[in-house]
């Protein structure tokens, strides 16, 4: 018994230290120098649809918002129905913004999503240090939630 005991812990050591078990909790686990893009996607086949996607992401030292925005009368949108988008340059000041909405909030393995229909918003953050597949994201709370879309409303001007 002795000896599985000690089995087990040796497997679970070395899963949390490769960083294939459980989740990431943003600032804690996830630094803001480690991040490197961030998707926000809305995607609704309501009458009419609606597509809505945020983007942040880092490129060659500079930080980066891009928003996308599709309209239609038929379902899929697809890039042909883009009405709205456009990239802004951010601040540093703008990104430890958008970094502390995101804090808190937790990162965890990527799951295969097999619902059709559902409307998101799909939320991915890329970061330095995973190794591929902890990208999933949840922000801490709904409003927290809110407050990272009023944010990029702001920053769409």
């Amino acid at each position: 018994m002795k000896k599985i005991i000690t089995a087990l812990v040796a497997v679970l050591s070395f899963f949390s230290l490769t960083g294939c078990a459980g989740e990431k909790t943003v600032g804690t686990d996830v630094k803001i120098s480690d991040v490197t893009e961030f998707y926000y996607t809305l995607s609704t086949s309501t009458n009419p649809p609606v597509y809505q996607r945020y983007r942040f992401y880092t490129e060659e030292g500079k930080y980066y918002f891009y928003h996308e925005a599709r309209a239609g009368d038929h379902w899929p949108l697809t890039e042909d129905d883009i009405t709205v988008n456009g990239t802004v340059e951010l601040s540093e000041e703008q990104w430890i913004q958008f970094f502390d909405l995101l804090k808190n909030g937790k990162v965890e393995k990527r799951k295969e999503n097999l619902d059709s229909g559902g409307s998101g918003p799909w939320l991915y953050l890329y970061w330095k240090k995973d190794k591929g597949d902890i990208q999933e994201f949840t922000f801490e709370s709904l409003g927290k939630r809110a407050e990272f879309v009023d944010f990029c409303e702001v920053l769409k001007g």
